[in-house]
């Protein structure tokens, strides 16, 4: 079994803008598996982007470094990166058709004349638009200038792709048409690649591996599966899809499973005791316990089924599937599941929520 080789390096990745500001990132270390799509995801302000332009050499780092396949080129210029990028704004030439524009990189590279018509038709092509060669950059849609841009970053064969939430001005439908487009060219490639953005839907759809990010540093870096299953902090399992967390007194420890993790017996205030899963050595303490909205049962109270009891505070039924807050003392639990046909239940009426040991995960960050 081939060992995985890392493309992108990046060791102790500071920048500050003074020393009264805190780090917009603050001593980042990340690795990027070559062919690997990774994904730089989190809130306005939180890095994605500085780190993203300091990769491509359009910002100084304060300190650390970049390497690429091992060799140091933090203090390398940008044009000598071989690095392709595509910008939020495609930042296509107006005054350029669609095959000048791909062909601008290898005009910079001083490529002969021959090898540049073959590379940015075959480019072209990649991305369906070689019928638009001659056409004029200001004729195209939003979606053809992405796969223009897109294109231009291509040509040049990169040794790493970098995309500054190149989605983030299309509308919702074409939005994710052009992820699934980009991910397929991605993967045919094999282009090592960069991608920040701040839709979770996004990563978890293209990227191989996510790091999310929280003023500066990396919350979590894993798999988009390991990301929402497996949630380091309660910012990353606020952040990535929908939850329910509530605090709970950690309490007996059983064997570990297969998995991994050990089931607990789990405390919710004067609720009762319930049973939930996380990693080891967690007896004892007070911790954030996650479930899922659609991995919540919710069902009419005094039936004999055990778990919290609560009131409907409010419902949306869609047809196919129905979605309860139920208020449980001063916690308010959403619960999601398809409709089977039975009576719904009204909003004032008295109802229980439960779940699966293995449906309730307690969270490794300890509460204070």
């Amino acid at each position: 079994m081939n060992t995985p080789r890392t493309k992108l390096s990046l060791a102790g990745l500071t920048k500050s803008y003074g020393s009264n500001l805190p780090p917009a990132v603050d001593n980042l270390d990340m690795e990027v598996e070559d062919g690997h799509l990774v994904a730089l995801l989190g809130p306005s302000g939180c890095g994605k982007t500085t780190t993203l332009r300091m990769v491509a050499g359009l910002l100084d780092p304060t300190s650390g470094r970049i390497m690429v396949e091992g060799q140091n080129i933090t203090n390398t210029p940008v044009h000598k990166r071989q690095m392709g990028m595509v910008f939020q704004s495609y930042a296509l030439f107006p005054h350029m058709n669609v095959q000048e524009n791909v062909a601008f990189g290898l005009q910079m590279r001083k490529r002969p004349k021959q090898e540049q018509q073959e590379r940015v038709m075959k480019a072209l092509e990649m991305v369906q638009l070689d019928h638009l060669a001659k056409r004029s950059t200001k004729a195209l849609s939003g979606g053809q200038q992405q796969r223009i841009a897109l294109a231009r970053a291509l040509v040049v064969e990169p040794t790493v792709l970098l995309l500054d939430e190149p989605l983030s001005n299309l509308d919702a439908k074409l939005r994710e048409t052009m992820r699934t487009e980009i991910r397929q060219i991605q993967q045919r490639t094999r282009a090592t690649t960069l991608f920040v953005t701040h839709d979770q839907d996004e990563a978890l759809d293209m990227a191989d591996r996510i790091a999310l990010m929280n003023g500066g540093l990396i919350e979590q870096f894993g798999s988009p599966h390991e990301i929402y299953e497996r949630p380091r902090t309660r910012f990353v399992a606020n952040f990535i899809g929908r939850a329910n967390l509530f605090e709970a007194a950690i309490g007996s420890e059983s064997s570990t499973g297969p998995d991994g993790l050990a089931r607990y017996e789990i405390s919710v205030g004067d609720h009762g005791s319930f049973h939930a899963v996380g990693e080891p050595g967690m007896a004892g303490s007070v911790r954030n316990v996650l479930v899922r909205p659609h991995r919540l049962r919710v069902g009419s109270a005094g039936t004999g089924a055990e778990g919290l009891r609560g009131r409907i505070e409010s419902n949306s039924y869609t047809g196919d599937s129905v979605s309860y807050h139920v208020r449980v003392g001063s916690e308010l639990f959403t619960a999601e599941r398809l409709t089977d046909g039975d009576t719904l239940l009204s909003v004032g009426d008295h109802a229980t929520i439960s779940w699966r040991a293995e449906d309730a995960l307690v969270l490794p960050e300890e509460l204070q």
